[in-house]
């Protein structure tokens, strides 16, 4: 499936950017807020919707409603573009399978290698004890 069919499904909400800017910032609703609603798309099949909410969670509500806002412009259509672009990165990244985990077996050296060195950092603090002399 094509990212960029979704942009159907794509609703966009523009209010005024906070920060620098003069009266500019005051007068003109430069930010824009991208909203997509993943459990209501119709484009995305139900194992990409999983997908999606699992590794999006921070970034979904519980309604299943996924905003992204850009106010670096203070032009509305760049920050719609970088809304876009920054959606499309998302999803893309969103919709990867995870890599299989290849198990290894650990090699024969690791468990002497730790104990040595287990003893040779135990050796240096013993090293850096103060000798106290015992009272009789």
């Amino acid at each position: 499936m094509e990212l960029s069919s979704l942009s159907k499904e794509i609703a966009f909400r523009t209010s005024r950017s906070s920060g620098a800017g003069g009266q500019h910032v005051n007068k003109v609703a430069t930010k824009v807020t991208l909203v997509f609603d993943v459990k209501a798309s119709k484009l995305l099949t139900e194992k990409q919707k999983k997908l999606i909410l699992k590794s999006l969670q921070s970034r979904i509500s519980k309604e299943g409603i996924l905003q992204i806002s850009c106010q670096t412009s203070r032009s509305q259509s760049q920050n719609k573009e970088a809304c876009l672009t920054r959606f499309y990165k998302l999803l893309e990244k969103a919709l990867r399978p995870p890599k299989k985990r290849k198990k290894v077996k650990p090699l024969a050296a690791n468990p002497l290698k730790r104990l040595e060195s287990k003893r040779q950092l135990s050796e240096k603090k013993d090293s850096r004890k103060k000798v106290v002399a015992q009272a009789k």
